[in-house]
């Protein structure tokens, strides 16, 4: 759909450019800011995505989690300023675009299968390495240098 460029151009500066690439399958943990009162707290929705609805500014996704025995969906707009961030928990391998067939399945059965490529998510340096080679070695006997 063509759409006149005066137009385009005011969606465009609606978008978000600090979102992840995710898709339908994928366990993601949405950050989405709540106001409670006069307060505004953090708020963590964690759940697997089960299907996205594109259009520019209008975009949104839907996850989907279990709690307490009960299915839960939430459908947030991905560029609404609501969300804090989107952080990807693990990559999940499926042939659909929409999941809706998860919400009869339970158990085991509503499990998605991981992608099978390795994938370093995040890695914290500690600093413990650096300060054992930075300290003078000690004698392999276990008594302490005196």
């Amino acid at each position: 759909m063509s759409q006149h460029p005066l137009l385009r151009e005011i969606d465009a500066s609606y978008l978000r450019t600090n979102l992840p690439e995710f898709r339908s399958g994928d366990s993601v943990r949405v950050h989405t800011l709540i106001k409670e009162g006069d307060k505004e707290r953090v708020q963590v929705f964690e759940g697997v995505v089960i299907g996205q609805h594109r259009g520019g500014s209008r975009a949104s996704f839907t996850v989907r989690k279990i709690s307490y025995g009960v299915g839960v969906e939430r459908i947030f707009p991905l560029h609404t300023s609501r969300i804090e961030r989107i952080e990807i928990v693990q990559r999940g391998h499926v042939r659909r675009a929409r999941l809706n067939y998860l919400r009869l399945l339970q158990g085991k059965a509503a499990r998605i299968k991981g992608e099978k490529r390795e994938e370093v998510v995040e890695t914290v340096n500690t600093p413990a390495p650096a300060a054992a080679a930075a300290a003078p070695s000690e004698p392999a006997t276990g008594t302490p240098a005196s």
